[in-house]
This record gives structure tokens, sequence and C-alpha cells, in this order.
């Protein structure tokens, strides 16, 4: 078995290889010290990189040494105190040799913190480690802009990076061999009769004949030589054809409460959810689109820019919202064709009986063809009626509706793992 072995350096002369093992080992340490830095974390700086911090006793390695072995007599020089026999206590800590972690203090023994930075993609590979958009599903065939270069057997013209070593040198050996057989078969019998002809008396020898033998032996080997190893028609190269996919195409509705009960906090928390959301999907899904919308008492479809930065305002119904989203479905994502997932935050407040009206909305058009839909209500007090409207709707759909609350911007990042964490499957 061959093994191949990566020594290239990166620009700073360390192996990315050992990085990569650093990483997967103190894996856990990490996720602790980036589950606090995203925790802490402003808007504007969410996908920056960040610097970490590991305990020295936990990046400690078993050191192996040579013993001394055997019995050994030693003579220390200025020794007034210990006789031949006497047993010696082990030296304390207190030596002061040691690093000091924190502030100072008189024991004189410490750990230092090892600290270290992640890259922005390191950073987010840990943020949304073991996250993903609940059953996704396979839908019919969309279009055929969406396949998938699988192997279809050998071709005879290609590109190099496509070439089929075993079956060329196939093709080059079956070459050489019908092209040198009747030559190999012609040299033979000229050999053979000039060996015969150098056997006869040499009274009966012909000169000519030897010559013209020796000729015609010599033309047929350069004739052997002349066969090449290799020629362009021996190349042969795996064919690949392009297979239409199921399309996994999936988009994800955005829909936020902008009324004017949701005070600026409310509204931060709600944007850094999204915004998590956002960096989630756009990192590890190629094909999912983004549909945002923003209510009060009216809902509008808007861009990206205006769903996290506009500043409009006004009372809240939220049935608004989901009749859009149900309109935007109908318009432009028909359920057989994509997988349809829905995530919303609000206070929870609510117009009179327009909770009704939501749930009515999502029992009976939306979450028959949704995926998945989750609820986030932003408020450190009681739920209202919104909330436990949609309790019953989650009782109706266990499995595809989720629903969390959010008090403070420490609960956004455990809340939004919980939501999209990856389930074992069936």
């Amino acid at each position: 078995m061959s093994y191949f072995i990566d020594r290239r350096l990166n620009d700073r002369h360390k192996s990315e290889v050992n990085r990569q093992r650093f990483l997967d080992r103190y894996r856990t340490h990490i996720k602790r010290s980036v589950e606090e830095a995203v925790n802490k974390r402003s808007i504007t700086d969410m996908e920056r990189g960040e610097k970490v911090s590991i305990p020295a006793r936990d990046i400690s390695e078993p050191v192996f040494q040579h013993g001394p072995g055997g019995k050994r007599t030693v003579v220390s020089p200025g020794n007034k105190e210990f006789v031949e026999g006497d047993r010696l206590r082990r030296p304390g800590g207190g030596g002061g040799g040691g690093a000091g972690e924190g502030s100072a203090s008189n024991q004189g023994e410490g750990m230092d913190e090892f600290a270290f930075s992640l890259t922005r993609e390191e950073f987010l590979d840990f943020v949304f480690d073991g996250l993903e958009l609940p059953h996704l599903e396979r839908k019919a065939l969309l279009d055929l802009e969406e396949v998938r270069p699988v192997r279809a057997g050998i071709a005879r013209e290609g590109v190099p990076a496509r070439i089929n070593i075993v079956r060329s040198m196939r093709e080059a050996q079956a070459r050489r061999i019908a092209m040198r057989a009747p030559i190999k078969r012609a040299l033979r019998e000229a050999t053979e009769a000039l060996e015969a002809e150098e056997r006869k008396d040499p009274v009966l020898r012909n000169p000519a004949r030897i010559a013209e033998l020796k000729a015609e032996i010599e033309r047929l080997e350069k004739r052997l030589d002349a066969v090449p190893f290799i020629d362009t028609y021996d190349l042969r190269y795996n064919n690949l054809i392009n297979q239409p996919q199921p399309s996994n195409k999936a988009v994800m509705f955005c829909v936020m409460d902008v009324s004017g009960s949701m005070t600026q906090s409310h509204k931060d928390i709600a944007k850094r959810f999204f915004l998590l959301l956002y960096l989630f999907l756009e990192r590890n899904y190629e094909k999912v689109e983004l549909v945002f919308v923003r209510h009060h008492t009216a809902a509008k479809e808007v861009d990206e820019e205006e769903f996290f930065y506009s500043r409009e305002t006004g009372g809240t119904i939220v049935s608004s919202a989901l009749t859009l989203v149900d309109e935007i479905i109908r318009d432009r994502y028909p359920a057989h064709q994509w997988n349809l997932y829905v995530a919303q935050a609000s206070d929870g407040d609510n117009w009179d009986d327009d909770s009704t009206t939501c749930r009515e909305l999502l029992v009976k058009s939306l979450m028959p063809r949704l995926q998945y839909f989750t609820y986030v209500e932003i408020t450190p007090h009681a739920h209202q009626a919104l909330w436990e409207e949609y309790e019953s709707v989650q009782a109706e759909f266990p499995q595809r509706f989720a629903m969390r609350q959010i008090v403070e911007a420490g609960d956004i990042y455990p809340v939004f793992r919980e939501l999209f964490r990856r389930r074992a499957e069936h």
C-alpha cells in the first residue's frame, strides 16, 4: 500500500494538516468559546474570525523518558543533612518558576492559557456544526439544469485529466502484440534459415543467400524497434455524461414583526437571529432561496437590505404576513417542486382575534405544504394569545412545527441550535 504525505507549508510555515488535527482534538473547548463569542457579538461583526483560549492544562501531552534503572550511588557535594539510607521528601510546588494564571499570588505556581485565532471559515464551521434544514426532501425532476456528471464507460476522445491509464496501457499492449506478431514470426523464420544455411558444408554454402538473410533479419529487427510503446490510437478516456438529478431546491421565508410593540432591543434580537439563519443557509446550501417579509398591520416582501435596516413601524396584524407567504408560495414556489421553510420572529403581541386567523391559515393552508415552521417569541413576559394558538398548531404537527422563547441576546444561539439541530434518521 502506498502512502502520500502532504508536507507543503502554509504562509507562516505551519502545517495545515496539524492545525486541523489540533482543531479536532480540542473541539469541545473551541465550541464552548465560539458559543460565548456568538452571544457577545453585535450584528455587524457576526461573521468575522475569533480568538479563543484553551487552559494550558488541557493541552498537555504524555512524555516518555528513560528512567535511571537499577541502583545508583550519588555523591552530593556540600551535603551536611543526610546520610546513607535516608529517604528524601519530594520538593513542593512553591518553586516560583511556574507562570501565573490571572493575578499574581504568593504561591508561585499557576497555568497560562493557550490562545490562538480562528479564521472566518473555521469560526463559522464551529458555529454551524451539527445543524441542518430538517426534513429536506428530494423533489421531482424540476428541470434539466440540475445534473450530475456520472461515469458512462470509456471513450476514445477526451481531456488529459480523464485519461484511463489502465485501459490505455491495455490497448497499447494489445496493439503491440498484434503489430509485432507477424514481424517476430518472419524474424524467427529468417533466423532459422540463416542458421540452417550456416550449418551447411562450406562448399555448399551460398554466400549471397547468407547476406540476404542477414539483411532481412536486420530489417525485421528495425521494424520491431519501430513499433511504439504507446500511441495516440491507444489512449482511452473516462466518459462522463450529465445525468438529471432530483431537485432539492428549498426556499426559506424570513418573517419579522416590526410593529410598534417590538422595542429596539426586540428588533435587534430578531435581526441577530435572522442573520445567523442567513449565514447558515448561505454557507451550507447552494440551492436555498431567501424571501424576506416584514409586517406590522400590513405585510411586504422586501430585499435583504431593507429587511435588516429599515425603521418602518406600525400596529400588529400577524396574519397579513402569513397570507403574503401563502400567496408567494402559490405564485412562485409550488410544493411539489420546492422544500418550503418559514422562520417567524415576533414579540407575541397581536391584534384582537387575529391569532385565531393565524392558526387557521397555518393548519388549513400552510402546514400541509411546509417542511418546517419555526416560531421564536422575543419577550420576557407571559405568553399571549398568539403563542396559545400556535401551541395547538404544534400539537397537530409536532414534527414540523417548532416554537421557542427568547428573553435576552444570550438565548439566541442556543435556541437557534435547538431549532436546526441535525435530526437522527429513522
